[in-house]
């Protein structure tokens, strides 16, 4: 049996072993502070970076694919617009993102996660606007809470959970009605499909969820959509 299955039998084993009270109230006691800290430490430093777009997006993609590069100059022409960037903190599209701010001369904001393997935070992200996070459900809040809008490129799961946080936030009033914008639809035109063959005919959803989020190609869209946002409400997000 290999190492890896052995590590993640214990764990099975130990999560499902019977704790006494003392053990269960001592042990989430200590996760209780600790996800305090997370939030405390996180609403205090973002609280002050004004306005931002979150850019999701795989951490796998390498440094040479098309769609790094587009999250790059996303976030290069997104800075030029008077916006900060938030990203995961991490490599791939979360790291094209940070680079793009970095060199836009705009805020660069990374949200890192504490991950066994795939993980460490990007050098593009301001030193001031780093944080560490071991739980992923304060980051999402933190990524939710701070943005003014949401630019998703091709990614995985986690990608995928990032994005159906914020859709239904919005769906169910929990947060403004922020733009999401998917970019590339050559990646997304199977979900999309899927979600109106299945999801809308089944009556999951309404037909006016489908309105939340847009579908893009070019960096100059994805950027325009956020922009035009704003025009169209007559706002300034705060710069």
């Amino acid at each position: 049996m290999h190492s890896d299955d052995l590590n993640e039998e214990d764990r099975i084993r130990e999560a499902i072993t019977p704790k006494s009270w003392n053990e269960i109230m001592t042990s989430d006691s200590w996760e209780v502070f600790k996800i305090m800290s997370e939030f405390v430490e996180g609403f205090e430093k973002l609280g002050r970076i004004g306005p931002c777009v979150t850019i999701f997006g795989s951490a796998r993609t390498p440094a040479n694919h098309r769609y790094y590069k587009l999250a790059e100059e996303i976030a290069y022409m997104l800075t030029k617009k008077g916006f900060g960037v938030i990203s995961g903190g991490g490599p791939g599209i979360m790291e094209a993102a940070n680079k793009g701010a970095h060199f836009g001369g705009g805020k660069s904001v990374g949200l890192n996660i504490d991950l066994p393997f795939e993980q460490n935070h990007n050098p593009f992200i301001d030193p001031d606007k780093l944080m560490n996070f071991d739980f992923f459900f304060v980051r999402k809040v933190m990524f939710m809470r701070y943005a003014q809008g949401y630019i998703v490129l091709p990614g995985g799961f986690g990608t995928l959970d990032e994005m159906f946080e914020a859709i239904t936030l919005i769906q169910t009033h929990k947060s403004v009605r922020f733009p999401i914008v998917m970019v590339s639809k050559d990646y997304w035109q199977g979900l999309i499909t899927w979600i109106k063959e299945k999801m809308l005919i089944e009556k999951n959803i309404n037909a006016a969820d489908l309105d939340i989020f847009s579908v893009v190609d070019t960096a100059e869209e994805a950027v325009n959509t956020i922009e035009e946002y704003y025009n169209k409400y007559a706002l300034k997000p705060n710069f």
